[in-house]
């Protein structure tokens, strides 16, 4: 209905050449689903009933994902240090234990080797991994009511992950829109993550302590 009427209007204005231009450039913004105010372009919820989004790009291209991922890479360049300072420990541990055997009661010798183990099979990378999917799964939970709203703004009953579908129009694809208001609501997730802080030490708080 839209669309029809800035067609409609655009043929009645329909004389010089400059005019005819400018129409249909108004009509194509509304078509794909954009919009003018003053000087800057703003994205506008398609209505649809059906919508896709990417995912990925959902969590990566927002302010919040960038975080994430920058945190990820200063926290794996700290922990491949520690990893190396703990492997050179771990190796001369190894070797005392060696030398110790011969005189040690096999009781004694297998505590101290099950307590070697236990260090040996610490794994902080897994927690980091750990704690950058909980990252995600905190950003998800923080997107949900924003997705849903953007749903019943546009009338869409189905939001599908745009990467699962065979074929589908970029008129219909909410991710620019949504990763627009998801920055707008939490920014850089700093405050999110302070509030979700129990959380996130599903990932490895305890172990790290030790």
């Amino acid at each position: 209905m839209r669309n029809r009427a800035l067609t409609w209007r655009c043929r009645l204005s329909f004389r010089p050449m400059s005019v005819s231009y400018r129409c249909v450039i108004v009509v194509f913004l509304a078509t794909i689903g954009w919009t003018s105010v003053g000087s800057a372009e703003i994205l506008v919820a398609p209505e649809s009933p059906i919508l896709t989004i990417e995912s990925d790009r959902l969590y990566s291209d927002s302010l919040y994902g960038a975080a994430a991922a920058e945190a990820y890479e200063s926290e794996s360049a700290v922990l491949a240090a520690e990893n190396r300072r703990i492997e050179a420990e771990l190796t001369a541990e190894e070797k005392q234990l060696s030398k110790m055997r011969p005189d040690m009661e096999p009781v004694d010798f297998r505590v101290l080797a099950d307590a070697f183990d236990e260090k040996v099979q610490r794994n902080k990378l897994r927690d980091l991994s750990q704690r950058h999917d909980a990252r995600r799964v905190i950003f998800l939970r923080a997107a949900r009511p924003i997705l849903e709203g953007l749903m019943l703004e546009t009338g869409a009953s189905i939001l599908l992950e745009r990467s699962s579908v065979l074929l589908s129009a970029n008129a219909i694809d909410v991710t620019g829109i949504a990763i627009g208001r998801i920055d707008a609501a939490i920014g850089d997730g700093s405050k999110l993550l302070i509030e979700n802080a129990d959380h996130l030490c599903l990932a490895g708080c305890a172990r790290d302590e030790n």
